[in-house]
């Protein structure tokens, strides 16, 4: 158990490794009750979170979901979030731990309070994520609700086990699976039940360990590592959730000029051709001049393999190209390298 955000949490149950690979052959079951969630709810609730936010919530549906980045004047990643249209008058977004009250602050300060509610309820919510290839088949053995009727990144309301839910079929693991919204008092047993109900299927429970090699395997950013307030959701990869068409919101200038001029910096995948592990914050060389430090780096269990993401210079960025990483005082060889460096098939897009 380590403290996380002022939360206290789990790096493992069972192991880093049989947790991982639980997750990418059968189901992993985290506890994510720490995210914090947002109400956003009036007449002003689309208009506030689309100027807040980079990607277009105008298209929205009811009960879809998008992932955006809330961005600061200079285009900086303030955090990144996922944001639920429940209807047109109200939102739920779900931000990061660390960035709970930070992000509040900033969202109750660009809101027009006649028009807008603003609400923290994250003490509401206990929020479970169930990973994996049979996570559709172990959820269906506690609810009515037929699941193959949620697409990827909608969600409903879901009874499981009698209790009432909002599910949605999203995850931060690269696997397809589901996030369960529920009232803190029936987590438990919600908890007790998934596991009960999964165990003959392989699943088992996940801590931190395993939550940050999937989601590294598959390439998903982690705000305070991979972008934070200094890098803009370009340089980290994530122009797909920039939608300058959609008209003016915080950030947006700077990110326009940003793209028209180009990066001179990107965040790209690399492998370490050696058994040694690229660690968080070790140095990044070309040559022998160092031009960056690994912003996330482990072991892939699944993959068998090294690898890491990094913010290199934009001429070093190139698939293929040879970098080296220091780990305590050596120079080991490493490549830039594809990215996603996990992809399923995910027939539910």
């Amino acid at each position: 158990m380590v403290d996380f955000a002022g939360w206290e949490m789990p790096v493992q149950y069972t192991g880093p490794m049989p947790e991982h690979l639980a997750v990418r052959t059968a189901a992993g079951l985290f506890d994510v009750s720490h995210m914090g969630e947002f109400e956003i709810s009036g007449a002003g609730a689309l208009d506030l979170i689309q100027r807040l936010t980079t990607n277009d919530v105008s298209r929205l549906e009811d009960n879809q979901v998008q992932y955006s980045t809330l961005t600061n004047e200079q285009g900086g990643v303030i955090d990144d979030l996922l944001v639920y249209r429940i209807s047109s008058e109200y939102f739920l977004l779900v931000v990061n731990a660390g960035t709970t009250d930070k992000d509040f602050e900033w969202i109750t300060k660009h809101a027009d309070k006649d028009r807008v509610e603003v609400h923290d309820t994250s003490a509401a919510y206990a929020l479970m994520a169930l990973q994996g290839p049979r996570s559709e088949l172990i959820l269906q053995g506690v609810t009515d609700h037929m699941l193959d009727r949620i697409p990827y990144y909608w969600s409903q309301k879901v009874r499981v086990d009698g209790i009432e839910c909002r599910v949605s079929r999203t995850g931060y693991t690269g696997e397809d699976g589901f996030e369960i919204f529920c009232d803190p008092d029936h987590a438990l047993h919600l908890w007790n039940r998934l596991l009960v109900t999964g165990h003959e299927l392989g699943i088992l429970p996940c801590g931190l360990a395993a939550r940050n090699t999937t989601r590294l395997e598959a390439a998903f950013r982690l705000y305070g590592h991979d972008m934070d307030d200094s890098t803009t959701p370009l340089e980290a990869g994530l122009g797909w959730v920039v939608k300058l068409a959609k008209g003016d919101f915080i950030g947006r200038d700077a990110l326009e000029r940003q793209k028209r001029e180009g990066l001179k910096r990107k965040l790209v995948g690399f492998e370490v051709l050696d058994r040694a592990p690229a660690r968080d914050g070790y140095p990044i060389l070309i040559g022998s001049q160092e031009v960056g430090q690994v912003a996330s780096g482990s072991p892939a269990p699944f993959l068998g393999k090294n690898i890491g993401l990094a913010y290199l210079p934009i001429e070093n960025c190139a698939v293929g190209t040879d970098i080296s990483i220091s780990i305590r005082g050596r120079a080991v060889p490493a490549r830039v390298v594809e990215t996603p460096f996990y992809r399923r098939e995910r027939k539910f897009d």
